[in-house]
Parts: structure tokens; C-alpha cells; sequence
């Protein structure tokens, strides 16, 4: 019965794991926790979920096992009692300008069959409600809901006359071709400022199309019409995108180029018929324009008994989405939006009612970006998922998570090397006796943070009024830690993270978007250290720096320097293999012969931040900025990892280390706001963080923290709680003041959950 009542793990070794062996029980909720980088993703992810899906994928033919993901054998000597296994990670949706929250959700199709049958008038079948489709869609913006045109305020200087240059566009310049048509075509005085001009001649030089001029200069071309600034700038860069483009160029359109919700269908992406169909006077753009909260009362109140059972199908999605903290979203949202948190549970979404059974579930911290609130409906739906004959693993460290689990796997005890063997495996309340870095955290109380510092001073942000917040004015305190609170969709990342920065532009948002460069970028490249190590192996080998570059001459020919072969399926998932030429180094032979102190550079970039640091010890450089790679937390990092490789959370820390590291080397005081920093941390490597923001704050810096991880919060100087609810309920500032008051703070919810995790009720 083995078989059917665990999944067994021998010798696991893949990365960091340590032969780790141990079994799992099926049909239950198994939460793995430890700290960052102990290899909780290794064994759930790259190893029993991977070998699963590998096995899976080879019952297929040959055929069509070349267009599914590929997946490496395990490192691991037996792995028994595997199921159908379906991972729902934390990677956004693509970034599709078609996709919404609707369409990844399934429930657009639901609602345009609704539609399609009661909507009245009725505009036809379901391609006809569908913005993808061209039986539906807007033909102005093509089912997008956006345009883009020219901003006339940001391209005219109307101080200026046409002869001095009022046209702030290259190609309009004083003395290029254009510039010479507009002078000498005479439709306006070409001396006198825009701002005198009528708003008949402006409309000419503007929007005139085809135009023959009645006296111009004898310069102009006599059989030459006169086309617009507008026209001309539409058919040359909107139309068509120029094979090139001078950087003054692109930097112009940048600044003149605004993108605006179609005029036409007021950015639904819809066609009039489908916009003119309505049921009970709401249009299908109606109903995926409201919050998901709203959406389900109105779904509810629809009375048509012969689409009952497709009501409730719509009705029972929009209840799962609500249930996991998504209530404030609206279907016609882009899914590209999203953060990762909110991605996951709506591909979880899909899952709750399926008819399959005996499938395992593999989520990567679901609870990331929820306010303790909404973590009990998480917990309800992954109890709903494990109730139907599942077997749920959840890699977490929250402790709500934790607790509510029927097995727990602890690994570490620490981070890369130091990590990789199981250290505890049993129920919650057994975790909680043990000595590990999780069981001593769960198992003490929350403490408040010391005396809070006094502010130097503040900024102002005043009326609000973007997305949901409702008039808001606030004061934020300079020269200390602030936690921006509330619950998801309360408003906190609009009023923070793009109108503070907005309004005071000394402000620098450090967010979980991946920094620039892609499969090709590193660690050390974003640190800025990449080039002194090439410097480093040059000077030690007498082989130009070049070499030394996966990115230049240094890089495999086979691969590209990429280290593996990446097999473009369109719709699918890309096939990556890993390089057999260069087993997935990413360097060719020459560069890989060349070392110093007996390392090779591949040698070099697999190492950690201690390793690198000990290897190019004469570099202080060097040195001191991988120093802040292991301040924020990313010690147990190769150097040489690409970056698509790590988490949302990973990826903001190195963006930390690298604005840290730029900063110390210049005088400039630091003012940073950090989106959700405890995202993927251990309460032991939240502590870590905190201590390192604290530690900024006390040489000057100003340290803003949108967050929910109450150890945090309880560390913080001043605390803002945003809320009191999601979306429309959201918008306003319920509390500011310290944490001590936050807890005793009457209607903000935050303030009971702290309260509560105090241990004060």
C-alpha cells in the first residue's frame, strides 16, 4: 500500500539537497518551509514535481513529446508513488496585450455564451461579444482598448514660432526637410508664435491632409501637397514602426507619444453591437468592468432558468476568485498587471472544480501578497483542493499556512551549501517544539520594535484621486522606517510606488520586475562586477576581456553563450535543454582553459557571494559590492545565475543590493520605496532584512516598506494603513501613527491582526 499512500524520495541530489530521502503522504496538505535558498524548491519543484511531469510527458508519442517543456531526469536514486502533477507557480502572465483577467480566468468565454443567448439586442454568436475575435472587436483599436496618438502639448513649444523651431520633434527641426515644408508652404506666418495664431490656422498646420498651397514661398515644390504635422507623424512612427530609429528619435516619441483609451469604444475593446447588447441595461463591458465582488451580486440577480446552470458556473468562478483575495479585481483587467502572487491564485482558480481526483498540486508560497485577512480563504480553497482526493504540496512560510497543514517538511538549517537535508518532518505542533530556525519563530511571540526614531522633516503628497483612492492627502515621515499597510487592492502601490515617486521624483521604487537583460543577465552583471572580473581573468592570462564574456568571444558557439538550447513553441511553453557543447557553462574551450588561482570563469560564476569575494580578494570593488548581495539576504546565490532562474522576491533584493551598492560610493541621501521586501523570506531572513533597513535608516536614508509580514510592521517607526477594504471599499488612510497605536487602532484591520499576533487579543 506504499504506493498509494506516499510519494518516496531517495537520494535526492539536486542543486544543494544533501541525498535527501523521505516520504510524503498523499491526499493531505504537506507544507515544506525553511529559509531562503535551503532547498525547499529543489526537492518540491525541480525534483518530484519535475520528474512527474518528465514521466508524464513520456507516455506521449515522440511527436508530440518534442513540442511539450523538457524536463532533465532527476538527480535521484528512486522516486516511487508519483501522480499527475500540475504546478502553480508564481510566474506573471506574458505580457499579451490581448490577455485579461477574464480571458485567464476561463470566465470570458462564459460570459460572452451568456450573452450570446440572452443579451438583447443580440449582436450574434459568442466571436461576436469575443475582443479577440474580428466579429467583436473595436475595428479603431483592433481589440486592444488603447491608442496611441500624438500628445500636441508635449510636441509644441507655442512660445516659439514655425522658423524658431516650434515643432519639438528631430525630424521638424530648424533646417531639415520638414521643417523647410511647414516654413515655406505659408499656411501660417512662419514668424509668429503658435500661441497667436487662430484656432482655423493652428487646426491647418496640425491636421491638414492633401492640402495645395495658395501662395507659398518659391522654395516649396509646385506640385507638392501640404500634409500636417499630425498626419506625418502618424503614417511615419504610428502606422509603422521605421526599420530605424536615431536615439533622438526614439527619445521624441518617448515624450510626445501618449497611449489613451480608445476613443471609439472608451477602451472596452469591444464593437458597438456588442456594446449595444445588454441584459437587464448592463452590456458585456459592463459586467467585466465591475469588481469581481459586484460582478458576482449582479451574475446572482439575473433571472433567465434556461441558463441557471451556466450562471452558476460563472457565479461558483467568481466566489473562488473572491475566496482568494481577488474580489477587487475586474475581469477586463491585462493579466500582464499582475503581480505574481495574484497570477497564482488565479491559475489556482482553474483548479477548484475539477472533476479530476488523486492529482498532486504543487504551489510556490501562495500566501505572497495577501494581508493576513485574506489568508484564511486561501486556506479554505487549498482544503477544498486536498478534500477532493489531492495531494497538496505548498512550499510557505507563513505561519497561518504552516499551521493549517496535516504534514510539514523542514529543511536547511541554512541557505546554498549550508543547506539541503531535511531537518524535521511531522505536524505543525510538533515543528513548533523543535529547535530548528522555523520551529523557534513559530513558537515566539511578536515583538514590538524599539523606541521609534523622530522624523527630520516630511513630504507632502496631496489629492489623489488615481484608481481607487479617494481624494487622498498624507504626510510621509522623512529619516525613518515607514510600513505602508493595508489589505490587497486597498490602494497602497498606486498611492506609494507611483504617485509618491510621481510627485517626488528623489524617491526610487525598487519592485519585483525583473532587472533589464533577460536570460543573459546575472547577479554580477547587475552589480556592476561582471567586467572587473573579466578585467581580472585578462590581466592573469594575457587573453583580451572579451574572453571572458559568455556575451562576446568567451561564449559557446553552439548555445550562443546562453548555456542552453531554448525551442520557440509559439502557444506552448519555450523547450529548453541544457548546451551538451558547453554543459551549460555557457563559455567555449579557450575561455574555459584560462584560470586564476587554478579557477576557471565558469568556476568563478558558480561560486557565492563569499566565494567570488575570497577569489578577488585585490578587488574592492569587488568585493564590496558583493557584500551587499549577502547583506540583502542572496548569499547563498552563484554570481553567475541567470536571472530568470530566481523569484519576484529574489529579484528585488538583487535590485536592492545593486541601487545599495551605487549609493555608497556617492553622497546622495537615500530615499527608497521597497514593494512587498519580505516576499519569499523566512521570518529568520525577515529578521536579517529588517535589521539591514534599520541600519540604512540610521545613516540617513528614508526607507518606505509596502507590506503585510507583521515583523515588519512591528519594526517599523510609523506605520500608514490603507483601507479600510479592497477596490471601491479601499482608497482612504485609516491609521497613521506607530505600531503600538496601529494595534490598539479601532477599525483598521491590520491593526487586529498585529494586535492579535502580539498576543494582546
Amino acid at each position: 500500500m506504499e504506493r498509494a499512500d506516499w510519494i518516496t524520495v531517495e537520494g535526492a541530489r539536486t542543486h544543494n539537497l544533501r541525498d535527501v530521502s523521505l516520504r510524503v503522504p498523499k491526499r493531505r496538505l504537506t507544507v515544506f518551509t525553511g529559509v531562503s535558498g535551503s532547498g525547499k524548491s529543489s526537492l518540491v519543484f525541480d525534483t518530484i514535481a519535475a520528474e512527474a511531469q518528465r514521466l508524464v510527458n513520456d507516455t506521449y508519442p515522440l511527436f508530440v513529446r518534442n513540442r511539450l517543456p523538457q524536463h532533465p531526469q532527476a538527480d535521484v536514486d528512486r522516486l516511487d508513488g508519483l501522480v499527475f502533477t500540475t504546478v502553480v507557480d508564481q510566474r506573471r502572465f506574458t505580457g499579451n496585450a490581448r490577455s485579461t483577467v477574464g480571458t485567464a480566468s476561463d470566465l470570458a468565454p462564459l460570459l460572452r455564451l451568456v450573452f450570446s443567448r440572452a443579451g438583447r439586442p443580440s449582436a450574434g454568436f459568442t466571436p461576436a461579444y469575443s475582443f479577440n475575435d474580428p466579429a467583436g472587436m473595436c475595428p479603431r483599436c483592433e481589440g486592444l482598448g488603447v491608442v496611441d496618438d500624438i500628445d500636441v502639448e508635449a510636441l509644441l513649444d507655442r512660445s516659439r514660432s514655425l522658423r524658431e523651431g516650434a515643432v519639438r520633434f528631430p525630424t521638424f527641426a530648424p533646417g531639415t526637410y520638414r521643417w523647410k515644408r511647414l516654413v515655406h508652404a505659408r499656411l501660417v506666418d512662419p514668424d509668429a508664435p503658435l500661441s497667436t495664431l487662430t484656432d482655423a490656422e493652428l487646426d491647418t498646420l496640425l491636421n491638414a491632409e492633401g492640402v495645395r498651397p495658395t501662395d507659398p514661398d518659391p522654395e516649396y515644390p509646385r506640385t507638392s501637397l501640404f500634409d500636417g504635422v499630425l498626419p506625418r507623424l502618424r503614417k511615419g512612427y504610428l502606422r509603422r514602426t521605421p526599420a530605424r530609429l536615431t536615439d533622438a528619435e526614439r527619445e521624441a516619441l518617448a515624450r510626445v507619444v501618449a497611449r489613451r483609451p480608445c476613443p471609439e469604444c472608451g477602451g472596452t475593446r469591444l464593437g458597438e453591437r456588442a456594446r449595444a447588447s445588454l441584459i437587464e441595461g448592463r452590456s458585456i463591458a459592463d459586467w467585466s468592468a465591475l469588481p469581481v465582488t459586484e460582478l458576482r451580486q449582479v451574475v446572482a440577480a439575473v433571472r433567465e432558468p434556461a441558463l441557471a446552470p451556466l450562471l452558476a458556473a460563472i457565479g461558483q468562478r467568481l466566489d473562488a476568485l473572491d475566496a482568494v483575495g481577488l474580489g477587487y479585481l475586474s475581469l477586463d483587467r491585462g493579466s500582464s498587471t499582475l503581480s505574481g502572487g495574484e497570477a497564482q491564485r488565479v491559475k489556482l482558480v482553474r483548479h477548484l472544480g475539477s472533476a479530476l481526483s488523486d492529482v498532486a498540486y504543487v504551489l510556490d508560497e501562495p500566501s505572497a501578497g495577501l494581508h493576513p485577512h485574506d489568508v484564511h480563504r486561501l486556506l479554505d480553497l487549498l482544503g477544498r483542493l486536498r478534500d477532493a482526493h489531492n495531494t497538496v504540496l505548498v512550499v510557505e512560510h507563513h505561519p497561518a499556512v504552516i499551521a493549517a497543514a496535516d504534514h510539514v517538511v523542514d529543511l536547511g538549517p541554512g541557505a546554498g551549501s549550508a543547506g539541503g537535508t531535511v531537518r524535521f518532518e511531522g505536524t505543525p505542533a510538533e515543528l513548533r517544539a523543535t529547535d530548528t530556525p522555523t520551529g523557534r519563530l513559530l513558537r515566539t511571540p511578536l515583538r514590538l520594535g524599539g523606541a521609534a526614531r523622530a522624523p527630520r522633516g516630511s513630504v507632502r503628497i496631496e489629492h489623489v484621486t488615481a484608481h481607487n483612492l479617494h481624494d487622498v492627502t498624507v504626510e510621509l515621515p522623512l529619516g525613518v522606517l515607514t510600513a505602508v499597510t493595508g489589505v490587497a487592492g486597498s490602494g497602497k502601490s498606486t498611492l506609494f510606488a507611483r504617485e509618491l515617486p510621481r510627485r517626488h521624483p528623489e524617491f526610487v521604487v525598487i519592485d519585483h520586475a525583473p532587472p533589464s537583460g533577460g536570460v543573459r543577465s546575472t547577479p554580477a552583471t547587475v552589480l556592476g562586477v561582471a567586467e572587473a572580473i573579466r578585467d581580472t581573468f585578462g590581466r592573469a592570462t594575457g587573453l583580451h576581456p572579451s574572453w571572458f564574456s559568455a556575451n562576446a568571444r568567451g561564449g559557446c558557439q553552439v548555445c550562443k553563450g546562453k548555456g542552453v538550447i531554448v525551442t520557440d513553441l509559439a502557444f506552448l511553453d519555450d523547450v529548453r535543454t541544457t548546451c551538451d557543447a558547453c554543459e551549460g557553462t555557457r563559455f567555449n574551450p579557450t575561455a574555459l582553459a584560462a584560470t586564476v588561482r587554478g579557477r576557471s570563469i565558469a568556476d568563478a560564476l558558480a561560486m557565492n557571494a563569499a566565494g567570488a569575494a575570497a577569489l578577488f580578494a585585490d578587488r574592492a570593488d569587488v568585493v564590496r559590492r558583493l557584500g551587499w548581495l549577502d547583506r540583502v539576504g542572496l548569499g547563498y546565490l552563484a554570481i553567475g545565475q541567470s536571472l530568470d532562474t530566481l523569484s519576484g522576491g529574489e529579484r528585488q533584493r538583487l535590485r536592492l543590493a545593486r541601487h545599495l551598492g551605487r549609493y555608497e560610493e556617492t553622497a546622495e541621501e537615500r530615499r527608497i520605496v521597497l514593494d512587498e521586501p519580505t516576499a519569499g523570506l523566512h521570518g529568520s531572513d525577515v529578521d536579517r532584512l529588517v535589521a539591514l533597513l534599520r541600519e540604512l535608516v540610521d545613516d540617513g536614508a528614508t526607507i518606505v516598506a509596502i507590506e503585510h509580514h507583521q515583523r515588519l510592521i512591528a519594526a517599523a517607526d510609523h506605520v500608514i494603513d490603507i483601507g479600510p477594504g479592497a477596490g471601491p471599499d479601499g482608497g482612504t488612510v485609516v491609521f497613521q501613527g506607530p505600531p503600538r497605536a496601529l494595534a490598539r487602532a479601532a477599525g483598521s484591520t491590520t491593526g487586529r491582526h498585529l494586535r492579535a499576533a502580539l498576543g494582546d487579543g
